[in-house]
């Protein structure tokens, strides 16, 4: 599923043209991040992810080739030390979303995951909620409240089963949202129901 990470990815795999840092990044044997976008049989789409915000790459993993797998949902409770704003706000949200399907992606989960800093002051948080069942707009908006009392911003993907929608945006006032799945980004009303897409 999108966010998870996968350790396995080989140099042999990568595309001729991969930048040097990308065969860093491998030959290190640093996990790749699966990634939304169509695949053949056999494989799985995924990101490479440099130390620099600008430094991500798209490539094609070999499903048998994984060796490991962390989904965001695993990293809920992972410890993290470091005085950083987003290692704070993880700490004070816990409590507030457990019980729900919850999990930490981008540069959090990464870092939870491998051990290696990828946050920074800066960092936002990224959060992901399983969404299976139509979450109303009206418990979108008590929960963005919630995020928003964390110390640094929240950025939280609902993952519906036809796609991710970002929660701000579904707590927010237009009748159409954003929701990007695996060929797409469409707006649409109902995030849950995909025939309902905008014209």
């Amino acid at each position: 599923m999108a966010h998870d990470l996968l350790w396995g990815l080989s140099l042999e795999q990568l595309p001729v043209d991969a930048p040097g840092w990308v065969i860093e990044v491998i030959r290190a044997g640093q996990p790749v991040v699966v990634r939304r976008a169509v695949s053949v049989a056999g494989q799985v789409a995924v990101g490479v992810r440099g130390r620099l915000r600008e430094q991500r790459f798209a490539a094609s993993m070999a499903i048998d080739s994984i060796s490991r797998r962390v989904q965001p949902e695993q990293l809920c409770h992972v410890a993290n030390d470091r005085d950083l704003p987003a290692v704070r706000a993880l700490k004070q949200l816990r409590p507030l979303l457990d019980g729900r399907a919850w999990g930490v992606s981008g540069s959090a989960g990464f870092e939870l995951a491998t051990g290696i800093e990828a946050l920074h002051e800066g960092s936002d948080l990224d959060l992901i909620l399983r969404t299976p069942q139509p979450l109303a707009r009206v418990q979108a908006r008590e929960l963005l409240r919630l995020l928003d009392t964390a110390g640094c911003v929240v950025d939280m993907q609902l993952q519906t089963p036809f796609g991710a929608v970002a929660l701000r945006e579904w707590a927010g006032c237009s009748q159409r949202v954003l929701l990007k799945n695996a060929t797409q980004a469409t707006l649409v009303i109902d995030p849950w129901n995909p025939l309902e897409q905008a014209a």
